[in-house]
């Protein structure tokens, strides 16, 4: 595999623009099935918003009934079991459209990802024929189950148990199952329980003796959702519901949250752009000092970082749309491929992690700021946006915490450079080397010179992963202050390139000018916003990893690579504010 296509490996290789997706080569069937989507959303569900937020009996078990009809809920179910077998870019469309039905993107997120895809990837056949065609139709909906009261992050320390019965035809399954979204009305639960010490996935019926329901949580946002206990006691459970591999739970747990986390970022790429949209309404309908907020270089700042934030997330997400699809091209979902699956799942853990981190952070901030912008009345329930901010704000404990999702980043990093899968060692040697022997190429200006920063901002994570591996030796696993600036970087590496990536391919596509300047614009305050954070990182990390005249050394070495052509980032905000504005909305969707 080309190593600029591993999971990972972007940090290592020159990424050219035609080994990414943009939102710009979406085809005709994409563009159509993202209309749908909005349409039934903003027909059918918006206006009942209020009654949602209340959980009107039954009327978001009926929305999923008809998402299913429209076949929303098996766009990546096999068409042997019902489903659409669509691809990874058609999934992200329909998720960045389901959040302006509000709760509602919640129980469909959690049933067609983490609630269906465990037994799509790592059921048997005879699992998938008998679930796969109701959970796709909306005939029946799933919930995912592996929280417990006392292990949230600690996925492993589940307590919840599963003892074979003497005849060895069924799994007796107890404990408790904590924060299951969906659990007040869905039919099939994904449970975890450890049979002798070791976690296993059960498909476990409503119907099936022994399994109840605590009440309904009262949440801060996300009201409309569906948040019980699932208590289970003495629950059979035939042994042929087992998902995976019995004592191998953590290989599907892991791993269909891998897939959730990039499913959460398209949504919450959505919901990002939706709040902009909504800020930039009333942005323009509000006068204060007789002029329209939108007018005030203030306002514009905030309207500025939230686009160009929101194009580098999107950037990231299509593009790890991409490296997921070929990974699972070719896979027969209608067989036995567990295997298989796991393993491209696995591959591209780091890229999920950091999908979900940004695009969470990403919607923070916009409604944070649009929050801000209409001052007093964001903090008024009249307002979208007030429920907008509180409804965001799971979304960064979702699917693992981001600090979780943080550390994931260096960890598996260092695992597989460890074993080889990524040679990140040695190219750490060779970017210190070329330092003490000066060797840096010269400034180039406009996009290329971007492409040339991206090198030097991979130069200078490995320069510090380098350094702590160095020094630190088996004690970098546990020092968290050091992986959590490395994640950092990383992250920032990730989603300028991919941003810059995504203006160069642009420039050659039949779109309109405005198009064009706005992803160069945005590319380009993106790219020097992240350099910013990534020399604060990197001088942090390399301040606590070396010492002594090593350290000035080191440091001299990061000041060759942060080196950059002066910009008047001022002005760019301002121009990208002036397009956002005029446009009314996220300019280039």
């Amino acid at each position: 595999m080309d190593l600029a296509l591993k999971g990972g490996g972007f940090l290592l290789a020159e990424v050219t623009p035609d080994q990414i997706f943009i939102p710009e080569e979406l085809n005709e069937d994409h563009l159509q099935l993202k209309k749908m989507t909005r349409n039934f959303v903003e027909k059918e569900i918006a206006p009942k918003v209020e009654e949602l937020e209340e959980q009107k009996d039954g009327l978001i078990r009926g929305f999923m009934q008809q998402a299913g009809e429209l076949g929303l809920l098996g766009l990546e179910v096999p068409e042997e079991f019902g489903g659409l077998s669509m691809d990874k870019y058609a999934t992200v469309v329909v998720g960045e459209e389901v959040p302006r039905g509000s709760s509602f993107a919640v129980a469909f997120a959690a049933h067609t990802g983490i609630g269906t895809l465990p037994i799509v990837y790592f059921g048997t056949p005879e699992q998938k024929a008998k679930y796969l065609p109701g959970l796709a139709s909306g005939e029946k909906v799933a919930a995912y189950c592996l929280t417990e009261p006392g292990s949230g992050s600690d996925a492993l320390g589940a307590k919840a148990t599963a003892v074979l019965n003497a005849e060895g035809t069924h799994y007796i399954l107890n404990g408790t199952k904590q924060f299951i979204t969906n659990a007040g009305f869905a039919e099939i639960f994904l449970v975890y329980a450890k049979v002798d010490g070791k976690l296993t996935n059960f498909i476990v019926e409503r119907e099936m003796p022994g399994l109840s329901f605590g009440p309904e949580e009262k949440k801060m946002g996300i009201k409309g959702s569906s948040t019980r206990q699932v208590i289970l006691e003495d629950v059979k459970v035939p042994v042929e519901n087992v998902v995976g591999d019995v004592g191998r739970g953590h290989v599907v747990a892991f791993n269909i949250l891998n897939v959730g986390r990039f499913k959460l970022a398209a949504a919450a790429i959505g919901s990002a752009q939706l709040a902009l949209e909504v800020t930039l309404k009333y942005a323009g309908e509000r006068k204060q000092f007789g002029a329209p907020l939108s007018s005030f270089g203030a306002i514009q700042a905030k309207i500025a970082e939230v686009a160009t934030q929101s194009y580098l997330a999107e950037s990231v997400v299509y593009r790890t749309a991409k490296l997921m699809e070929e990974g699972f091209h070719g896979l027969d979902l209608t067989g036995d491929c567990r295997k298989e699956a796991g393993k491209a799942l696995e591959e591209y853990a780091i890229e999920c992690s950091l999908n979900k981190v940004l695009a969470s952070e990403v919607l923070d901030l916009a409604v944070d700021e649009g929050v801000q912008i209409h001052g007093g009345y964001g903090f008024i329930m009249e307002y979208p946006i007030e429920r907008m901010y509180r409804d965001s704000r799971i979304n960064r404990l979702f699917e693992g915490t981001n600090e979780i999702n943080r550390l994931l980043v260096p960890g598996t990093l260092l695992k597989r450079a460890m074993t080889g899968d990524l040679p990140l060692l040695a190219a750490a040697k060779a970017v210190s080397k070329d330092l003490l022997s000066g060797g840096l190429s010269s400034d180039e200006e406009g996009l290329a010179g971007l492409m040339q920063l991206t090198q030097k901002a991979k130069k200078l994570f490995l320069l510090a992963a380098g350094v702590a591996a160095q020094n630190l030796g088996n004690e970098l696993k546990d020092n968290q202050y050091i992986l959590m600036g490395l994640a950092e970087m990383v992250l920032q590496i990730y989603a300028m390139e991919s941003g810059i990536l995504r203006a160069i391919k642009v420039q050659d596509m039949d779109v309109a000018e405005e198009h064009k300047a706005f992803t160069a614009k945005a590319a380009t305050l993106g790219a020097y916003g992240a350099m910013n954070i990534l020399e604060q990182h990197g001088k942090e990390v390399l301040c606590a990893a070396e010492k002594g005249d090593s350290l000035s050394t080191v440091l001299a070495g990061l000041r060759k690579l942060v080196r950059r052509p002066n910009v008047d980032m001022i002005g760019l905000r301002q121009e990208i504010a002036v397009m956002v504005i005029e446009k009314g909305k996220y300019p280039i969707r």
